[in-house]
């Protein structure tokens, strides 16, 4: 039986790129393990430094905290009364219907006015 064997071709693009990607993965966690050390090295406790206070905790500010849910009752009493019964919304139609006939009316006035404006400004 005849053996196969490789031609002489030079690599492929492909694998020239997956070759420079293996050497950055390695270039890369070679980074990360100095990196690491260097943290465990830094973590270490050192033997002349004052241990550090930790940090008494402060009353809460009563005043700041009184406007904060204010300032929620004020958004959405719904949030902070959860025992209130919770219904659907009214509809508002009324509302709607007077808002579209503003705005018609806003609207003829403006047309007049296009209208009175190219009556008197044309030549």
């Amino acid at each position: 039986m005849a053996m196969f064997r490789r031609s002489r071709k030079p690599a492929p693009p492909l694998h020239r790129k997956q070759q420079e990607i293996a050497q950055q993965e390695a270039q890369l966690r070679q980074q990360v393990e100095s990196l690491q050390r260097l943290v465990a090295q830094s973590q270490a406790p050192a033997p002349n430094k004052p241990p550090a206070r930790k940090a008494e905790p402060k009353p809460p500010n009563n005043f700041a905290e009184k406007r904060f849910h204010v300032s929620i009752a004020m958004e959405a009493p719904q949030l902070l009364d959860p025992d209130e019964n919770r219904r659907r919304p009214r509809a508002l139609r009324k509302e709607r219907r007077q808002g579209q006939i503003v705005f018609l009316i806003l609207l003829a006035a403006l047309a007049l006015a296009v209208m009175w404006l190219v009556s008197h400004l044309h030549p």
